[in-house]
């Protein structure tokens, strides 16, 4: 294990873990980079990251392959120094030279640079991956989000492999346009850099959220119910409809009381009032 690796300024923890644990796989292993990180016990997110530091540095290197019936699977290379795109299209399809066992004594050998492990196991997929034109012409489309974008010409291949990232992990171009309004801060100096920044972590994307029911819109019912009734209120009444309509049919009904009864109803001070206005008459 190199000791660049373990003090590498450029590697976070994460990054350093998944590397040293694919290298210190016995030979013959042929472990997925997402496999380490499950087994290391890296999050999604912790992943996503470090596999990103470690291709940036040149110790991981993968390709998007198409294989019968229009599968697609991805082969990844894995090395202890770093190397150039060239040196991992050299090393692509080269066969590891096989090496005998561990002697039980002596100092251990060194696996061989740049071949374990050489591809992982074919992983099938329904939908083949997001097209390189597709991010390239999202990336070209910054300037329509905002005429402040005008990404340098030279740093288009780079912001189209990130943006690729965030279509492969599912969001819609739209999604990832989103992400970029929602980090533009009011003077852009660097429209590029700040691109660039702003997709470096790409994230799956957030599950849809089911539907709340609005209970807190709901009142119970004032009115005679076996079991408590909520109702959606229009303005501030306390009755549900059908009870609003029983007291208005029971109201309509009911019969005109009594002379005394009325008498009674509009009180003593009504009566005399009454009977002075017919002694004036």
């Amino acid at each position: 294990m190199p000791n660049e690796i373990l003090r590498h300024p450029r590697l976070s923890s994460d990054a350093v873990r998944l590397l040293t644990w694919q290298l210190s796989l016995p030979d013959g292993a042929d472990e997925p980079l997402s496999a380490t990180a499950r087994n290391a016990g890296i999050g999604k997110t912790g992943f996503l990251r470090a596999k990103r530091q470690l291709k940036d540095e040149g110790y991981v290197h993968e390709w998007r392959e198409q294989r019968e019936r229009g599968r697609w699977t991805t082969r990844q290379l894995v090395s202890n120094v770093p190397l150039s795109a060239e040196e991992a299209g050299a090393l692509r399809n080269v066969t590891p030279v096989p090496t005998g066992p561990r002697p039980a004594t002596g100092s251990p050998t060194h696996p061989a640079v740049g071949c374990h492990p050489e591809a992982t196991p074919p992983v099938n997929t329904p939908q083949p991956p997001p097209s390189p034109d597709e991010a390239r012409h999202l990336v070209e489309g910054l300037r329509d989000l905002d005429p402040r974008l005008r990404v340098p010409r030279g740093m288009v291949p780079q912001l189209t492999e990130l943006a690729g990232q965030w279509l492969a992990l599912g969001h819609s171009p739209g999604d990832v346009l989103d992400e970029i309004r929602r980090g533009l801060p009011p003077v852009i100096h660097k429209p590029g850099g700040l691109v660039r920044h702003l997709l470096s972590d790409p994230v799956p994307p957030r599950p849809p959220r089911p539907e709340q029911p609005q209970v807190a819109a709901l009142r119970e019912c004032a009115g005679p119910h076996p079991h408590p009734l909520l109702f959606r209120p229009v303005s501030d009444e306390d009755h549900c409809g059908p009870c609003r309509r029983d007291r208005a049919e029971a109201t309509a009904n009911a019969p005109w009381p009594r002379p005394a009864t009325l008498a009674t109803a509009l009180g003593a001070p009504a009566v005399r009032a009454a009977l002075r206005g017919a002694r004036e008459a």
